[in-house]
């Protein structure tokens, strides 16, 4: 089965954000991107709520709950204790855990698993006592994905940033393709499964599609919006469907 597409709605939030009205809608264009076929919706509700706010998350929740039933909810964010209780409040499917300084503008790289073992694996039991299934951000290095699974996860996100970087280098492009079909090699083997996330497009998903033919969901934000100003969301969840292999 092809990668499940997840729209990441923090572009859209960005944009709502500049000015002091409730437009794009949030949960509207959410809704267009499910009726269009993505099978759920991604968000990072930073400290400062700079991109989603708070307050966006029951409200997605209820959509999906509301009027697509086996869509998903993907929550992501660095896991303070203050994240850790507003993922408990809104009940996702999936937690992603990314390792985030609340500065940064996007998340840039993924956990040091062996580092810091001790530090997520407690937050990993925590969020699976609720019944919620939990991603760990991870970059393309086969180092530590043993640790990884020893937390308790039951998926690692593959950051795809660097492979997105190289649009316009083929060569480098390949090179980072095979470290992260390598990496999620060395997962399936662990028991994980993967995910993907950061830069990804129609462009460069297919390859990534069918070097990791096994990979479970894609979340996909600023790429898929930037195509939504050109194709609208609806065509545009179709195209990115499409790339994925569906």
């Amino acid at each position: 089965m092809p990668a499940k597409l997840s729209v990441n709605l923090n572009a859209i939030a960005m944009l709502r954000n500049r000015r002091d009205l409730p437009w794009p809608s949030v949960i509207g264009i959410g809704r267009l991107a499910l009726a269009a076929g993505a099978h759920g919706l991604t968000v990072h509700p930073r400290p400062d709520e700079r991109h989603t706010r708070h307050s966006d998350l029951p409200e997605i929740r209820a959509l999906i709950d509301d009027e697509f039933p086996k869509a998903e909810f993907n929550i992501e964010g660095y896991p303070s204790e203050d994240f850790l209780a507003l993922v408990e409040k809104n009940q996702p499917e999936q937690v992603t855990l990314v390792p985030d300084d609340p500065a940064q503008a996007t998340s840039d790289h993924g956990w040091n698993f062996v580092a810091q073992a001790a530090f997520l694996t407690p937050i990993v039991k925590r969020l699976k006592k609720s019944g919620l299934r939990v991603s760990l951000f991870s970059d393309a290095d086969t180092e530590g994905i043993n640790a990884a699974r020893d937390t308790g996860a039951d998926r690692i996100e593959l950051y795809t940033g660097p492979y997105g970087g190289f649009h316009s280098d083929s060569e480098k492009a390949a090179k980072e393709l095979e470290r992260l079909g390598k990496t999620a090699d060395a997962a399936f083997v662990a028991g994980l499964g993967v995910n993907a996330g950061h830069d990804l497009t129609v462009q460069n998903l297919p390859a990534l599609a069918r070097r990791i033919p096994a990979l479970a969901e894609v979340s996909i934000g600023h790429g898929l919006t930037a195509d939504a100003l050109e194709y609208g969301m609806a065509g545009t969840v179709g195209r990115f469907l499409k790339a994925c292999g569906w």
